[in-house]
């Protein structure tokens, strides 16, 4: 099985699949597409890397057994849900929430502005449904919630004990 765990950034996906507990190798994408040199370059202007798709799907591939048989992976990424996976859990934070992590953490407050207002406008989670249906996509909102909590609710996803439930979000009210 191969599971996604995607979102704006900010919403928690490493520090929650940092600690999840399953036998699916979990793979933190953006540090592979660097350790790798899975990239096109860099935007010099939001200093961050284009990643090479083709390079990633490649790399993913090499995830495959001598059978053609795909090994389980968690694949923890802003971009894993461009990538065939099984399953799409898409956390979501509020915007307020959003940026003031991402301020935290030191990106600039233009980029966190940014990431905000795309987090209010579903753009990681409408994307996600395009590729993969909402019968695979599955929402986890982080808002005030542990790491924790969120781990355990994606251990849910993985387990097949939670539903999907792309759409059930809305920031809105952000806007």
């Amino acid at each position: 099985m191969k599971v996604a765990v995607t979102g704006t950034p900010g919403t928690g996906k490493t520090t929650a699949t940092e600690l999840v507990e399953t036998d699916l190798e979990v793979v933190h994408l953006n540090d592979v597409i660097r350790e790798e040199g899975l990239d096109e370059g860099t935007d010099e202007e939001r200093n961050s890397l284009y990643a090479d798709f083709d390079a990633i799907r490649g790399w993913l591939a090499e995830r495959e057994d001598e059978d053609g048989n795909e090994n389980g992976v968690l694949i923890d990424s802003h971009l894993a849900h461009h990538f065939d996976v099984d399953k799409v859990v898409v956390l979501r934070c509020h915007p307020e929430q959003l940026a003031e992590r991402l301020v935290e953490r030191g990106e600039t407050a233009p980029k966190a502005e940014e990431n905000a207002e795309s987090e209010a406008l579903d753009v990681i989670l409408s994307e996600a449904v395009a590729e993969h249906g909402t019968e695979s996509v599955y929402e986890i909102d982080t808002t005030d919630r542990t790491p924790e909590d969120v781990s355990t609710d994606i251990e849910a996803v993985i387990r097949g004990e939670r539903a999907p439930s792309a759409g059930t979000v809305d920031y809105l009210d952000y806007l």
